[in-house]
């Protein structure tokens, strides 16, 4: 992974995170549906972004990056609604880790997006 380019890192890193964790919930936790989602809008951060890096034009990125941001976001609501549910501890240092590295890359996609969305201006 690029680690010049920190969103492509982060996200990356993240997927990562969110299959380890989808592993986790399915092998240990026998909870399916709610990971499904997890897992499909965790790793699509990381997707998009690395399309958006071969965007065809300036509007291509931007839509590409808000496609990630949107799927972080949504992130955010399975990983609430595991906790909600019981499938994630409230008190786990890791789920508090996984959370702040999602604060952080929707902080930058915000950034990102704001960025390119002033320059096109």
């Amino acid at each position: 992974m690029d680690e010049k380019n920190e969103i492509a890192s982060l996200s990356f890193k993240f997927a990562v995170r969110i299959v380890k964790l989808y592993k986790f919930l399915t092998e240990d936790g026998g909870e399916f549906i709610l990971s499904k989602q997890l897992l499909r809008s965790g790793t699509s951060i990381g997707a998009n972004v690395a399309e958006a890096q071969s965007a065809q034009s300036k509007k291509d990125f931007i839509s590409k990056m808000s496609i990630a941001q949107k799927e972080a976001r949504e992130s955010n609501y399975w990983i609430q609604l595991l906790l909600e549910t019981g499938y994630l501890p409230k008190k786990s240092d890791k789920v508090k880790s996984l959370q702040n590295d999602l604060e952080s890359i929707i902080r930058l996609l915000s950034a990102i997006l704001i960025s390119s969305k002033n320059r096109t201006e």
